[in-house]
C-alpha cells in the first residue's frame, strides 16, 4: 500500500530536528509506504528549495505559488509574482522542474492584525495567481483559513480554473458546489482529531473520486502524534480514519486517493 501526499512542505526548518534532516527522512518514507509527494512552495525563495529537493526523488513534484501570509512580508510583490509566473510559463522548464500546480494560494484571515488593507493585498496576489492558472492551464491549491466565502467567490469567478481546497475546513454545501465545478477536496490529519467531528461529517459527504489526502507536513500531525513534527509516513493514521468513515479498507482509500492525485496533477 502506497500513499500520495498531495500537500507537504519539506523545505521547512522543522525537519532539521530529524537526524540527517529532510533528505534522510524522505529517503526513509519513500522506501516504506509513501509513493509520491507534492512539495508546496509558499514564496519564490522556498520554491527554489522545493525544486532542488524534487530533483532528488523520482516521485516528488512541486507546486509554485505565494501563500497569503507570505505575501504580506514580501517587499516587492510584483517582482515576486513575476518570478512565480516565470516558473510556470514555459512548459519545458515547468516539466524539467517538475512543477504540476500553482499554490498554495488563497486567503488567510486568522491574523491578529487583519485589516482591509491586508485583505486587499491577499486578494490582489490570489487573483494574479488564479489568472496565471487560467492562462497556463494549471490546477491550483487553495489555502482557505477562516475565509470560506471569499475563497469560494474566487473559485466561482475563475470558472475555467480547478484544483484542490487543501486541509478542507468549510461547510458541506460549499464542498458540494466546488465538486460540481470540478474541484477536489483534500483532508489532512485534522480528520483524526477527537474534536473534529464536523470535519468528519463533511468528509463523509465527499464523493470518493474527488477525495485527496495530505499531511501539510511538518504541520497538522494526526492523532496520536498531534503537536509533533508531521511527515508523509503519518498518512497511515489519516487513511485509517477516512477508511472507517466510509466503511472501506485502508488499501482501497490509499489506491483511490493516489489515482485522484495523479489525475488532478496530470501525472
Amino acid at each position: 500500500m502506497k500513499y500520495f501526499d498531495s500537500h507537504a512542505h519539506y523545505f521547512d526548518a522543522w525537519f532539521n530536528e530529524y537526524e540527517g534532516g529532510a533528505d534522510a527522512l524522505l529517503e526513509k518514507i519513500f522506501s516504506e509506504n509513501v509513493g509520491a509527494i507534492v512539495n508546496i512552495a509558499t514564496n519564490p525563495e522556498n520554491l527554489k528549495e522545493c525544486i532542488k529537493q524534487a530533483q532528488k526523488y523520482e516521485k516528488m513534484y512541486v507546486s509554485s505559488g505565494i501563500h497569503p501570509e507570505d505575501c504580506l512580508y514580501i517587499d516587492d510583490i510584483d517582482e515576486a509574482l513575476c518570478e512565480i509566473e516565470a516558473s510556470v510559463c514555459d512548459e519545458a522548464r515547468r516539466k524539467e522542474n517538475k512543477i504540476v500546480a500553482i499554490g498554495e494560494i488563497g486567503f488567510d484571515y486568522h491574523l491578529e492584525d487583519l485589516t482591509d488593507e491586508v485583505k486587499a493585498k491577499q486578494r490582489c496576489v490570489f487573483e494574479a495567481q488564479m489568472q496565471m492558472a487560467e492562462k497556463y492551464g494549471l490546477p491550483v491549491i487553495i489555502h482557505d483559513r477562516e475565509a470560506h466565502g471569499d475563497c469560494f467567490e474566487m473559485a466561482i469567478k475563475y470558472s475555467n480554473v480547478v484544483g484542490i481546497f487543501h486541509s478542507y475546513s468549510g461547510l458541506i454545501e460549499m464542498a458540494r458546489e466546488l465538486i460540481k465545478r470540478g474541484w477536489y477536496i483534500s483532508f489532512s490529519g485534522v480528520v483524526t482529531f477527537k474534536n473534529a467531528s464536523r470535519v468528519r461529517e463533511v468528509l463523509a459527504s465527499i464523493p470518493l473520486d474527488r477525495l485527496l489526502i495530505e499531511t501539510d507536513a511538518p504541520h497538522l500531525a494526526p492523532h496520536p502524534n498531534r503537536g509533533k513534527m508531521n511527515h508523509s509516513g503519518n498518512l497511515e493514521y489519516t487513511v485509517n480514519m477516512i477508511a472507517s468513515v466510509f466503511g472501506k479498507a485502508p488499501e482501497e482509500i490509499a489506491e483511490i486517493t493516489y489515482k485522484n492525485a495523479e489525475k488532478i496533477y496530470n501525472l
